[in-house]
């Protein structure tokens, strides 16, 4: 390419060349912070990730306060056996007491337990459709994973606790689920709840899981108490 475009100007001429030193350039501290102690300027990328870590701790520290209100709301549960609820009545018949107390010391030896409980409640409609429940108190930090330990358990004792799944655990809380198993009477209902103050458990023979899971909730709101 041809220089011809290019004007020659005298080295005398013009403002006199930029004398270089050895001081650093300083450019506009508009965007700079300091840090709490003042010794050095905070970049914008540094206050971005502290911003970001202040949210995210935050964010946890509410996390750990709405689990830790949950455990104060329901740690110290109650449970009951009333003669009736839910429109059962509680069988105290030799063999129902046995049947009960069969339940609870096998439960209470897979969990440890404050205090434990089973008991039958017949149906006045049926005979055939007592529901046997057993379980009790302590303090659970994770609810839904020894729930899920005890349908297992459940599962080596009876057979293989099939399709078992979440239900609505009703205004107490917590978590609760259902499944089906098989006994000497045919395919029966069993569902647990647990929360980080009780851990119970029910069997439903002659009722289908959506009738055992709202009778449950029924059950539980008569019993429990906070």
């Amino acid at each position: 390419m041809s220089d011809a475009h290019l004007t020659e100007r005298p080295l005398g001429d013009g403002p006199d060349p930029v004398d270089l030193t050895d001081e650093p350039i300083h450019l506009s501290r508009r965007d700079d912070a300091y840090d709490p102690e003042g010794k050095r300027p905070m970049s914008r990328r540094r206050r971005v990730a502290l911003s970001i870590a202040l949210v995210a701790g935050l964010a946890g520290a509410g996390a750990l306060g709405a689990g830790g209100w949950r455990v104060l709301q329901q740690k110290d549960t109650s449970l009951a056996t009333p003669v009736q609820v839910a429109g059962l009545t509680r069988d105290d018949s030799e063999r129902a007491r046995s049947t009960a107390d069969y339940l609870r010391s096998g439960f209470a030896a897979d969990i440890e337990l404050d205090r434990s409980f089973g008991t039958v409640y017949s149906d006045p409609a049926d005979a055939k459709r007592a529901v046997l429940v057993f379980g009790g108190t302590t303090l659970l930090w994770q609810p839904e994973r020894d729930l899920n330990s005890l349908f297992d358990l459940m599962a080596d004792e009876a057979g293989k606790v099939n399709g078992v799944h979440e239900v609505d655990a009703g205004r107490l809380g917590g978590v609760m689920k259902c499944g089906t198993t098989s006994g000497d009477g045919g395919d029966f209902a069993i569902c647990g709840w647990a929360d980080h103050g009780s851990v119970v458990m029910a069997m439903f023979p002659g009722r289908s899981v959506d009738d055992s899971a709202r009778l449950f909730r029924r059950i539980r709101e008569g019993i429990q108490s906070r």
